[in-house]
């Protein structure tokens, strides 16, 4: 044997030729999930997601259904750590997936890193694919732990899964509601409330400033911890490929998995139909920064859940039918939370400072909420909960006229489209307390002139949508109160 000590791994983005699956485990006892990475033969990057309410009690059923639920989340989290290399081959080491899921995947980092690829000038279609193994079909579908003996479970068969269809959990009617600290999530809270369902405010991460308007809801909380690899952040001071990652969809697998071990028969989420609209960028065509958001991802993901972890798993986003500036009229019917929530995206960066007020003022979605409320809020109160008049500052023009799609493309942010802020603005240029506003009265001067005025009414953009996932018999009770 040589005495020659192995080189010291380095992190050589142009140099990687393989990102690695390399496990996934979870411990019932402790409520800890590991998410196991690696490039090439590098060191592993070891992720955790930790769900409080350990130890969990599951039974065959619910074990297997968790398995299902680790194994997705293990693959769509992978996003994180694929895109610092963006190397040619992906590994999947421990277990096997079959080409229904494999599409899922690659539909998921496809489209949900286009804005990543379109800002790092990288073209990723026809260029990740995850491996396909040979399908075996098991005599059972269940656990490979007995869950009343083992602590938890982690992938070491190479099976692939074998296209049967998941089993009917008997979940308890409970919904794992996420929370943004926005208003979308707070309308879908106060609209199952009056529907009369049960729920469980839930969100990721430590922000204390969703913590506090998830306790100001009144409902029962959880709060899920996500513990990026720290070799992540010294790989992108490496020269990673670093952007934007469809985390709604890794938040998705967070709280399916979650709602597994808790029983709760749905995961509700609060993306309304704006979110399926991208930014039309001239010579590229669509890139939609919120394309986990959309109805694509959902109708994929929400089906994908059904048929391979828990029949009675429902996932869906509330408010999917609407618009934003529905969402918006919504939200300001009440003042409840007018002092909690903020949509300010500054406040929820993974690292640097967080502002000390709940809105910047200045970044599109401050512009864009502003201008989606204005049209159905009291101009004082809007005012107020901002704490100045977004409209009547110059300084935001620029910002006012990415949203409106003129001489600039939609913003890269989860803002509606550019026909309802036109609209939200034309409605405002005939309101005498907002037509006098600087950015107000010069879009009637100078942009509304070019517009077909057919296509600026609010009303048209107010009516509800067919397309959704939500249950039936909830649609049928909330029909009413989203028309209101």
């Amino acid at each position: 044997m040589s005495d020659v000590p192995k080189p010291e791994w380095s992190f050589q983005r142009d140099a990687i030729r393989a990102f690695r699956f390399v496990r996934c485990s979870f411990d019932a006892k402790t409520g800890v999930a590991q998410l196991v990475y690696a490039f090439d033969d590098g060191p592993e990057l070891i992720e955790t997601v930790t769900v409080p309410g350990a130890p969990f009690d599951l039974d065959d059923a619910r074990a297997a259904a968790a398995e299902e639920a680790l194994r997705l989340l293990h693959l769509i989290a992978g996003v994180s750590y694929y895109k610092a290399a963006v190397p040619p081959e992906i590994r999947i080491e421990g277990y096997a997936i079959d080409a229904d899921t494999a599409a899922l995947l690659e539909s998921i980092y496809v489209h949900g890193l286009g804005e990543f690829a379109y800002r790092n000038g990288l073209n990723l279609h026809g260029k990740i694919a995850f491996p396909v193994a040979r399908v075996e079909r098991s005599e059972t579908r269940g656990s490979s732990l007995d869950a009343s003996e083992a602590p938890g479970f982690a992938y070491g068969s190479t099976r692939a899964t074998d296209g049967e269809n998941a089993v009917a959990l008997g979940l308890r009617e409970h919904a794992l509601v996420a929370i943004g600290g926005g208003k979308d999530s707070l309308v879908s809270i106060e609209a199952l409330r009056g529907a009369g369902v049960d729920q469980t405010v839930t969100w990721i991460g430590g922000s204390q400033l969703i913590k506090a308007c998830a306790e100001r809801t009144g409902l029962p909380t959880l709060n899920l911890g996500r513990q990026l690899a720290p070799e992540l952040f010294e790989y992108n001071r490496q020269g990673a490929w670093n952007g934007h990652i469809p985390v709604t969809a890794v938040n998705s697998a967070i709280l399916v998995f979650a709602a597994i071990l808790t029983g709760a028969d749905q995961v509700v989420f609060s993306n309304e139909r704006s979110a399926s609209y991208g930014s039309l960028i001239e010579g590229t065509g669509e890139v939609n920064h919120q394309w986990s958001k959309g109805w694509a991802f959902e109708r994929d993901f929400g089906d994908h859940v059904q048929r391979r972890i828990a029949a009675d798993l429902k996932y869906y986003s509330l408010l999917r039918p609407l618009s934003e500036l529905a969402v918006a009229r919504q939200f300001a019917k009440s003042d409840r939370y007018d002092a909690h929530f903020s949509s300010c995206n500054r406040n929820f960066h993974i690292l640097g400072e967080r502002p000390v007020n709940r809105w910047c003022g200045v970044c599109p979605k401050c512009h864009f909420v502003f201008l989606a409320l204005a049209p159905f809020m009291p101009k004082p109160r809007l005012v107020g909960i901002f704490g100045r008049n977004l409209l009547d500052d110059a300084g935001q023009i620029g910002g006012y006229d990415a949203l409106l799609e003129y001489q600039d493309h939609k913003p890269f942010e989860c803002v509606g489209e550019g026909r309802e802020s036109r609209a939200a603005m034309a409605a405002l240029s005939e309101r005498p307390e907002w037509r006098e506003d600087e950015i107000v009265e010069r879009f009637a001067r100078e942009i509304r002139p070019q517009l077909d005025a057919s296509e600026l009414g609010i009303a048209p953009l107010l009516v509800l949508d067919d397309e959704h996932r939500v249950p039936a018999a909830l649609w049928q009770r909330l029909r009413a109160r989203f028309d209101a």
